[in-house]
């Protein structure tokens, strides 16, 4: 079997567990009325069709660290496993755009945008609060299922406690996380470099690469110094990726990577880029576009052409290689040492060819 057709079918079962959770739901909500029934079903719909990134992931590594193939019952609890990381991201987003004031993700209608536009009398302040309260509910709802769905692993019991504790230091990390980067885009707390830094290690690469890196050491028994080394490359890898996304935000394509061009500037975020700029002499005439909700796409490239001058993009490309790097030295590490075997190593160079070559 070929390794394309191999990532085709497990990327087929992913979903197949995926819609029978969230078709579950559905049949346990017809009791309660069609609205609640109607959520669910359009949660399905949004929380299906992406790229699985993280289960992804997780599924390639416990293959790659397993000493032999898995077998049907651990691949099962794998796919499980993998698939319940999806419904918490999927959490952790439909909190997010409601925090954010967000109606739109990659320029079609998020969850919140969808119940909205479905309500007869359009985007009305009572349907704006329903529609938002419905994501709480919903991602309070997926948390909980991801919980649980951890909880029900077909695994042993010390394997259970593992990953149960590993869930629960990635949920609390994540919320430390949002709630630092809300500080940080209301001024509550100061916008410096180690701080913008450090809230994207624990808001994104703590539950989009720790968590399943170390999900899958734990699935197939790694020791736990394994575990230690493949926290600290996901950790670096996370970084990489989440300052790529910031570059591709401002700098990107956006007909490749389908988002606002000029989002970040428009809402004001408070990323590497921004911090960089603040310390040069352009911040004076990027600051007067910086957080404006009316900002043009005139006056949006204005910003970006001075951020390129000043040297946040060519600083914040530095950082992307400093982190890959380091994730490589942990990684060599970790192999020199014994902990990962090759196939592992392959597998966690091949994620960071991806993370450091992206351009969406």
């Amino acid at each position: 079997m070929s390794t394309t057709t191999t990532e085709e079918s497990l990327g087929t079962r992913i979903e197949q567990a995926l819609r029978h959770r969230f078709s579950e739901r559905s049949a346990a909500a017809a009791r309660y009325g069609s609205e609640f029934v109607g959520l669910w079903q359009a949660a399905e719909e949004h929380a299906l069709g992406g790229k699985l990134i993280r289960p992804r992931l997780l599924l390639d590594l416990a293959r790659a660290l397993a000493p032999a193939p898995l077998t049907a019952d651990e691949m099962r609890s794998a796919i499980d496993v993998a698939a319940h990381v999806e419904l918490l991201h999927f959490a952790f987003l439909l909190h997010d755009d409601v925090i954010d004031g967000d109606l739109m993700r990659r320029r079609r209608p998020n969850l919140i945008g969808a119940l909205v536009a479905g309500r007869p009398a359009g985007p009305t302040e009572p349907a704006l609060h329903w529609a938002r309260s419905s994501a709480i509910l919903l991602g309070d709802l997926l948390l909980s299922s991801a919980v649980l769905g951890f909880a029900r692993a077909g695994v042993t019991d010390e394997t259970r406690e593992r990953l149960l504790g590993l869930l629960e230091e990635t949920i609390f990390e994540t919320v430390a996380g949002e709630h630092a980067d809300v500080a940080l885009s209301d001024g509550i707390i100061t916008p410096d470099l180690r701080t913008i830094l450090s809230t994207s290690a624990y808001k994104t690469s703590t539950y989009s690469f720790v968590l399943p890196l170390r999900a899958a050491a734990v699935l197939v028994g790694s020791s736990t110094a394994a575990e230690d080394h493949l926290a600290v490359i996901g950790r670096h890898l996370g970084l990489a990726y989440q300052l790529q996304d910031d570059l591709l935000s401002v700098f990107g394509d956006p007909d490749e990577h389908g988002k606002d061009p000029f989002s970040d500037l428009r809402e004001g975020k408070e990323t590497a880029i921004i911090a960089y700029a603040r310390m040069t002499s352009q911040w004076d005439g990027i600051e007067l576009h910086f957080g404006r909700a009316d900002l043009s796409p005139t006056d949006g490239a204005a910003a970006r052409d001075r951020l390129r001058e000043c040297g946040s993009e060519s600083f914040v490309r530095g950082l992307v290689r400093e982190h890959l790097e380091s994730a490589d030295a942990a990684l060599r590490e970790a192999e020199a040492a014994g902990l990962l075997p090759a196939a592992a190593g392959d597998a966690i160079r091949a994620l960071a060819s991806r993370v450091g070559s992206r351009s969406r």
